[in-house]
């Protein structure tokens, strides 16, 4: 299984994809023409969603470009791997802190934050990354909040993506697709959002 939150190839599609990040959710460019029956009406939920967790110290993590992020409430503290990520995050958290982290060797002492956030991530992970990743964002905060793609019915689980750049490059990347309630067992918590499009969960240690 590859790696991906330390994969060098990964790292650098996200940076040299930075600039047309928020196209996916706005269905521009390449998505523009895809076939997604009521994706922003859902992507106008999930903001509402993000907006809606009550306030707190909130440490997102793999912030792309701060889509979500910036509908966060209270401090936020945002890492990316990326420097244009953090750049483009950053713009939007005007109260707020965005920095370059590893996402599974957090930069932060145990119990920083109230809150570990992350949207689209989790299901990048291979196995052993996931369960780095969630020991590191149990040792900084006591509750998770993880947001996802959710698997459409018919949809393959898991798969080698191949990414298109708005400069024709390509690159893969590995992606799986989970229901609200897989997502909530694995994380060891609860769905909080159960969408065609997106999903949630919520667990506290």
């Amino acid at each position: 299984m590859p790696a991906f939150a330390r994969d060098p190839g990964t790292a650098a599609y996200y940076e040299q994809r930075a600039a047309e990040y928020d196209e996916w959710y706005a269905s521009l460019g390449r998505f523009a023409a895809r076939p997604r029956p009521g994706w922003a009406a859902e992507v106008d939920e999930l903001c509402r969603f993000v907006h809606a967790l009550p306030p707190a110290r909130t440490l997102d993590v793999a912030c792309g470009s701060g889509f979500l992020t910036q509908h966060l409430r209270g401090y936020v503290v945002a890492v990316d791997q990326s420097p244009a990520m953090v750049a483009l995050a950053q713009r939007r958290l005007p109260d707020g802190v965005a920095l370059r982290g590893d996402a599974l060797d957090l930069p932060f002492a145990d119990d920083s934050f109230d809150r570990v956030f992350t949207g689209h991530f989790y299901g990048h992970l291979p196995p052993a990354e996931r369960a780095a990743f969630l020991a590191e964002a149990r040792r900084v905060a006591r509750e998770l909040v993880v947001v996802d793609t959710a698997l459409r019915p018919g949809g393959t689980p898991e798969q080698q993506q191949e990414r298109i750049l708005n400069d024709g490059s390509r690159h893969h990347v590995f992606k799986r697709f989970l229901t609200a309630d897989q997502l909530a067992a694995e994380i060891g918590g609860q769905p909080v959002l159960t969408g065609d499009w997106f999903v949630a969960a919520a667990a506290s240690r």
